[in-house]
């Protein structure tokens, strides 16, 4: 039997307002919980527990920490977050792409510079393994 359910990562945020505009407005993801400094933003089975830091503990991320999350279809994706993409730099939206490694990616940069990437195996390349 399986124990395990998901992984959720913590991410250090400067401005957790900033931040959950971010997760809900852009990605598309809920907040099934909230505290004073800390929330937990969640999209079917995947998690991320936002902490805010100050400005002290804070170090921007520079796309060197990234969270990658495995979909089915990320152009389905990508069509449904277009609009919203299109709100952010153009610079902090990258793909959907293929790359040579056999992943079809969207890569956005979140507020306080951390990577979120989409991906899935291309096709041919599942059918090459």
């Amino acid at each position: 039997m399986s124990n395990f359910q998901q992984v959720t990562p913590f991410l250090h945020v400067r401005d957790l307002g900033k931040a959950l505009d971010f997760f809900t407005g852009i990605l598309g993801f809920s907040v099934p919980f909230r505290s004073p400094g800390y929330a937990y933003v969640h999209r079917e089975t995947v998690g991320f527990r936002l902490l805010e830091v100050d400005e002290a503990e804070a170090t921007r991320g520079d796309r060197r920490y990234a969270c990658y999350i495995d979909v089915l279809d990320v152009d389905a994706l990508y069509e449904e977050l277009k609009p919203r993409l299109a709100t952010l730099p153009p610079a902090d939206v990258h793909g959907p792409a293929d790359k040579p490694y056999g992943q079809r990616e969207l890569l956005v940069l979140a507020p306080d510079g951390n990577l979120i990437a989409f991906g899935m195996a291309i096709p041919d390349e599942v059918a090459k393994a």
